[in-house]
């Protein structure tokens, strides 16, 4: 930032970053960039709007050229900030932690659309990570109680943060442990997950913000399968009858996990699109009889 003194308004800053950090590889450089002012100055975004001419302090600069530094070497803005919003939730998001991404609302809408309004029930979110799966389905089913499954304890301690920040921790218990491990022999009504599903030698892996994200996370065995194979054999023993499976999955894998279902007994499989158009949600019902 070197325009000269006193010069550097909200709307001088704003307009200055947003073209370097497109520069140095940020596909949103103009919305970083507000996201990380907001930080700064301990402000909501609207307020940029309503002063652009308010001018920056020194104090205030030094703290926001050194988050636009980190973000110009990669560093993801939800960890810069120490937060995601999913689902119009504020979550809690630490390195930890997968960033909730817009694709997995999703799942939660499909899982909404099959769990009445005003219907008690158990619900499972499998690998819940910041346990934005879990919150949202616990906010907009009051009914509902709700699992949540961590095997990493860093993750599932920010997990169970976030719900005490949503005063949702009556409702959303996490748990610590791999897959269903935890559970005993617990039967629920829903069973979802955003599991690792991208195969381990895709250099997506290391590109972006997927980079600084836990890799155990991400990456499932060389075809990005593994734990698909674990968790659909796995799920129907833990659905009654007429329960559902839902699963986030990669762009390309929706007739790989689909045949999966199928052959482990699940009936009524589809695949549904996401917000791009690509395949992203496979859902599954265990029979009612039988």
């Amino acid at each position: 930032m070197t325009p000269m003194a006193g010069a550097w308004t909200v709307r001088a800053v704003l307009e200055w970053t947003a073209g370097h950090l497109a520069e140095t590889g940020s596909e949103s450089g103009r919305l970083d960039a507000e996201l990380l002012l907001c930080h700064a100055l301990g402000v909501e975004r609207l307020q940029l709007y309503l002063d652009p001419d308010r001018p920056l302090d020194e104090s205030e600069r030094a703290a926001y050229r050194e988050l636009v530094r980190a973000r110009a070497r990669g560093a993801p803005v939800a960890h810069l900030v120490g937060e995601r919003e999913f689902w119009s939730l504020p979550l809690r998001v630490t390195a930890d932690t997968l960033i909730p991404r817009p694709d997995t609302e999703v799942l939660v809408e499909q899982a909404l659309g099959h769990l009445p309004e005003g219907q008690p029930g158990r619900a499972l979110d499998l690998g819940t990570g910041t346990g934005c799966i879990a919150a949202a389905l616990a906010r907009e089913r009051p009914e509902l109680q709700v699992d949540a499954v961590e095997a990493s304890p860093e993750a599932a301690a920010v997990a169970t943060d976030n719900m005490a920040r949503l005063d949702l921790e009556d409702r959303v218990a996490v748990h610590t442990g791999s897959w269903f491990e935890p559970l005993g022999d617990a039967v629920y009504d829903l069973i979802v997950s955003n599991p690792p599903y991208i195969p381990e030698a895709d250099p997506h892996l290391e590109a972006g913000d997927v980079a600084a994200e836990p890799r155990e996370a991400l990456a499932a065995g060389p075809e990005g399968l593994n734990a698909y194979r674990t968790l659909v054999p796995a799920a129907i023993e833990h659905l009654g009858p007429g329960g559902w499976l839902m699963l986030e999955i990669g762009w390309d894998q929706g007739d790989t996990v689909s045949a999966l279902f199928e052959e482990n007994g699940f009936t009524e499989v589809a695949v549904h699109r996401d917000y791009g158009g690509r395949d992203r949600v496979v859902v599954g019902r265990r029979p009612a009889t039988g």
